[in-house]
């Protein structure tokens, strides 16, 4: 089940290449969809200077793969997570990962 699952999730991807400012891009032709169960329980938070950082995608060879969610430590006082989001582009939708702002 888990083998057909990722078939059909690389297949359905479309995946292209391109490079953008000396760094690979990955092209989708479909936003990707979250297919795990949300978990509404996140695990005890290590400690106040830690951020819960959503589920994100990350491109691995040429799909992405889901990450699932987790505490991150911020890395200066009062810094703020912009969550990752989807961008549609002419070749299709690159995920643009979150960051600290």
């Amino acid at each position: 089940m888990k083998t057909l699952r990722r078939i059909l999730f690389a297949s359905a991807a479309l995946v292209l290449f391109a490079t953008a400012e000396s760094s690979a891009q990955v092209y989708v032709r479909t936003r990707m969809v979250h297919h795990r169960t949300v978990v509404t329980t996140r695990p005890a938070r290590p400690s106040a200077n830690h951020v819960w950082i959503e589920n994100e995608w990350t491109p691995r060879g040429r799909t992405y793969v889901e990450r699932p969610g987790y505490w991150a430590p911020a890395p200066r006082p009062h810094a703020l997570w912009i969550a990752g989001h989807w961008d549609r582009r002419p070749r299709g939708y690159v995920w643009v990962a979150g960051r600290w702002n």
